[in-house]
C-alpha cells in the first residue's frame, strides 16, 4: 500500500563541524590526525542516505521539503535562556565545549536550530494531514541533549522541541517517543521524566552511552511514574532481540498508552558494523521495526508517525538501513539490494544466547506502563 511520506532535509545540516577528532576523541598527544574529518558524527552517513534515495528513485516517491529554523519561542519551551545564550556565544566564537562529547564549531547554533526545525516541520505535516507519515533528516542529533546541557553530539533536544511545539500548536495530548538509537535517549527521558503526557521508550545497548547506564529500573517519577521504559540489551543481541522486544514490550506499551502521535528517535548505530556500538542489526531489522511501529500507529493514532534521524556512524551502511526504513514508510520497494545483508545475517547470535536475551526481555515486561 502506497502512503504519502514527507521527507525533511536541509543542506545546512550537513555543514556542521565540531573540529578535528578521531571518532570521538580530539586529536593530539598520541592520537594522530585522521585522513578526513575524523569525527564519528560526520555528515557523510546522512548525505549518502539522501544520495542513495535519489539514485534509487525513492526520493521521487516522497514529498521533499526543507523547513524554517526552530524559533526562539520553540526553543524556550524546552531549553532555558541562559543555556541558549551560552550556546550562541560559543558558536559565534567558532569553538568550545558545550558538554560531554559536544564540541561546538562555527555556526553550530544556527545549524542545530535548523535541525530542530526539520523535526518540528515533520510533526506539523503529519498533524495537519499533509502527509501520512514523515522522516526528518535532522543533524546534529538531539536525544542526548538535556534541557540545560549538551551531550553526546547533541546540542538541542530536537524531538522534545517538536513535541512541545505540537502540543502548543495543535493541542496534542498524548505523545509516545520510541528511541531505538543504540545509545540511551537520556536527554528525552530527563525532559519528560515527571510527566504522563509523553511516554518515553528506549531500546539501547546496555552500558554503552551514557557510559555504564542501563536504566531498566528508571520508570519515571511523580505523575510520570510508569511512563518511562528502558530496555537495555546485551551487546551482540542482534535482530531477534530487537524484534522480540518490539513484539513483547514496545507495541504492548504503545497499545496501553494509546497516543495521539508516535515519534521515533531513529538512530542506525545498532547496525552490525557501527564503530561506536556492538549490536548486530541490519537493514531488514530496521525495516521490520518500522513496520511494527507503523502498524501500531495505524491502529492507535490514525497512522500519525514521525521518524527523526539520530545516530549511526558507519558511513557505508547507514544509507541501506535508512533506505529500508523510508521504503517501509512509503510502502514501496525499489531495486536497491543491501550488499552487507548476507554477512550480517550470518553473524547473528546462536540459540543459547537468544534464549538468554529473550528471558531478560521477559523480565523487563514487569515495568510496562500502567
Amino acid at each position: 500500500m502506497s502512503r504519502r511520506t514527507g521527507f525533511f532535509f536541509d543542506e545546512r545540516c550537513f555543514w556542521h563541524a565540531a573540529g578535528s577528532h578521531s571518532l570521538v576523541l580530539p586529536v593530539g598527544g598520541w592520537l594522530q590526525p585522521p585522513s578526513g574529518s575524523g569525527h564519528a558524527e560526520s555528515a557523510e552517513s546522512k548525505r549518502r542516505l539522501k544520495c542513495l534515495m535519489d539514485v534509487s528513485g525513492l526520493s521521487d516517491q516522497l514529498l521533499l521539503s526543507s523547513a524554517p529554523m526552530a524559533s526562539e519561542t520553540d526553543l524556550l519551551r524546552v531549553h532555558p535562556e541562559h543555556y541558549l545564550q551560552r550556546f550562541k556565544a560559543m558558536s559565534d566564537a567558532g569553538h568550545g565545549d558545550l558538554g560531554e562529547e559536544a564540541c561546538v564549531g562555527p555556526g553550530t547554533f544556527e545549524i542545530a536550530r535548523q535541525s530542530a526545525g526539520l523535526a518540528i516541520a515533520a510533526v506539523d505535516s503529519v498533524l495537519q494531514g499533509q502527509v501520512d507519515n514523515a522522516y526528518a533528516l535532522s543533524r546534529p542529533p538531539g536525544h542526548h541533549c538535556l534541557a540545560d546541557r549538551a551531550m553526546g553530539f547533541c546540542y538541542l533536544a530536537n524531538i522534545a522541541i517538536a513535541v512541545e511545539a505540537a502540543k502548543a500548536r495543535h493541542g496534542v495530548e498524548r505523545v509516545a517517543v520510541l528511541d531505538w538509537d543504540v545509545h540511551h535517549g537520556n536527554g528525552t527521558q530527563s525532559i519528560f521524566y515527571t510527566r504522563d503526557d509523553v511516554l518515553t521508550l528506549s531500546i539501547h545497548q546496555d552500558g554503552c552511552f551514557p557510559v555504564g547506564y542501563g536504566g531498566s529500573e528508571d520508570i519515571g517519577e511523580g505523575p510520570g511514574r510508569g511512563f518511562n521504559l528502558n530496555l537495555p540489551l546485551y551487546p551482540g543481541s542482534g535482530d531477534d532481540a530487537y524484534r522480540y522486544a518490539m513484539d513483547k514490550i514496545i507495541v504492548p506499551a504503545l497499545e496501553k498508552y494509546c497516543p495521539d502521535l508516535i515519534v521515533v528517535a531513529c538512530g542506525f548505530d545498532a547496525n552490525g558494523v557501527d564503530p561506536l556500538a556492538r549490536m548486530l542489526l541490519h537493514s531488514e531489522s530496521f525495516r521490520a521495526m518500522t513496520a511494527s511501529v507503523r502498524e501500531a500507529a495505524e491502529r492507535l493514532c490514525s497512522g500519525r508517525l514521525v521518524m527523526v534521524h539520530e545516530g549511526g556512524y558507519a558511513e557505508a551502511y547507514v544509507p541501506f538501513c535508512g533506505h529500508a526504513v523510508i521504503e517501509e514508510l512509503v510502502g514501496k520497494r525499489t531495486k536497491v539490494v543491501d550488499p552487507f545483508l548476507p554477512m550480517l545475517e550470518g553473524q547473528q547470535p546462536g540459540a543459547a544466547f537468544l534464549a538468554f536475551q529473550r528471558a531478560a526481555i521477559d523480565r523487563m515486561a514487569i515495568h510496562l506502563p500502567r
